[in-house]
């Protein structure tokens, strides 16, 4: 899975996710012919990016390119089961990349329009964000 090799802070702040804001950077198709591209803001996680590039490589086989556009560099972190108030802040958990409305998730080429989008269909199930097919 997807993990920064080191981070500048060990942990951060949650911050606030506001659906509204649109993304900046990242909104256009640049590497492939097709894109997967959100519609919506959520944090996904290093785990759920694995598993939508597992199920785009397994059904495109050996055909094809793939580039993930996002990357899981916010550590979240977690408090034991039990733990009462206090205590401070949990360990670092896992990572997850923030994802706001119009960021490019995932892009393919070198395989049929009709390929791209089933690979993506597929790939969206295990997404936390809605998404659209975007061609170049």
């Amino acid at each position: 899975m997807l993990a920064p090799k080191k981070v500048k802070h060990r942990k951060w702040h949650k911050g606030r996710s506001r659906n509204r804001d649109v993304s900046l950077r990242g909104t256009e198709v640049s590497f492939g012919a097709y894109g997967l591209k959100a519609t919506s803001a959520q944090w996904v996680s290093s785990r759920q990016i694995e598993a939508a590039r597992r199920a785009i490589i397994r059904y495109l086989r050996k055909g094809g390119k793939m580039w993930i556009r996002i990357f899981p560099d916010k550590p979240v972190t977690k408090k034991g089961d039990e733990t009462p108030m206090g205590g401070g802040k949990g360990a670092p958990d896992h990572y997850v990349a923030t994802v706001r409305p119009g960021r490019v998730l995932f892009e393919v080429d070198g395989i049929p329009e009709e390929m791209a989008k089933e690979a993506f269909r597929k790939a969206s199930a295990k997404l936390p964000v809605s998404v659209k097919f975007i061609k170049r």
